[in-house]
């Protein structure tokens, strides 16, 4: 996002979203719209624009964008505060009508609120994590809560940290967020957020799938997935949050290929430049 922008269009901001690259997203939609809409921007927390006490909880850092109904005064409004404050922050182009008429996904806000009702969220699941235990975490920081945090703990453990703790428990058995069926507990989340139309998600979906449950006919980049989680497994050892850091950066790339790169083709000898 080029500093000077005062605007963001809405393919720009959503070709930044699901990478290291993406910006801290803040919904200054008045706040009865906030409340009545059925979606919103994916890692996008609400803020009042006519009272920026929140200002001073965002990362200086980071780049900012700001989403109102359509781009007129409240975003504006918080996007003129933040870049006299020294922010790098633009404003969404549009707003969310211009999200939904470029057919953009949004993250099911009552599924949001029921599983991630306050800021940061905390998640837990079994430690030593492999495939969909690092394909879930990436999905809930990079379209859930940026700032979520993740518990690892042993498997036998997991319920109980869950109830002292009130963090949400994932890729465990009985429980909401799990495998279905044939299905990995990343199909799930994407089910219950609404994500799982979203074609390059989608596509990420059967990677995981055919790489978690020995499939790897379902996906071409299966294997590929299964052997590279597997080998920074066992370079990893216990070092769980280390082991998310490196992991993020394969689903990054996964899903930077399904967007950008998924026809390109190598071939040697090479032709051309």
């Amino acid at each position: 996002m080029h500093s000077a922008s005062y605007f963001i269009s809405p393919n720009d901001l959503w070709n930044l979203i699901g990478s290291a690259q993406a910006p801290q997203i803040v919904d200054t939609r008045r706040r009865d719209a906030y409340d009545a809409s059925p979606g919103v921007l994916p890692t996008a927390s609400w803020g009042d624009a006519k009272n920026a006490d929140w200002i001073g909880s965002i990362d200086r850092t980071r780049p900012v964008v700001v989403a109102c109904k359509a781009a007129h005064e409240m975003s504006q409004m918080a996007a003129a505060e933040l870049r006299a404050r020294g922010y790098q922050a633009a404003a969404l182009a549009g707003g969310y009508a211009a999200w939904s008429e470029a057919k953009l996904p949004l993250i099911d806000k009552a599924a949001l609120d029921r599983f991630a009702p306050k800021r940061p969220s905390l998640w837990v699941t079994r430690r030593r994590p492999k495939i969909d235990r690092i394909a879930c975490p990436w999905l809930i920081r990079r379209f859930l809560d940026a700032d979520a945090r993740i518990l690892f703990v042993d498997p036998s453990e997991v319920p109980a940290v869950a109830r002292e703790t009130g963090a949400i428990p994932f890729d465990i058995e009985n429980v909401e967020i799990s495998h279905e069926g044939p299905r990995c507990s990343f199909d799930t989340m994407l089910k219950l957020f609404g994500l799982e139309d979203e074609p390059s998600l989608n596509r990420l979906a059967l990677i995981v799938r055919g790489a978690d449950t020995a499939r790897p006919d379902l996906a071409p980049e299966a294997a590929g997935l299964h052997a590279i989680s597997l080998g920074l497994s066992a370079l990893a050892g216990d070092d769980d949050h280390g082991l998310l850091q490196r992991g993020f950066m394969v689903y990054d790339a996964l899903v930077a290929y399904l967007r950008f790169a998924a026809q390109e083709r190598h071939n040697w000898p090479a032709k051309g430049a």
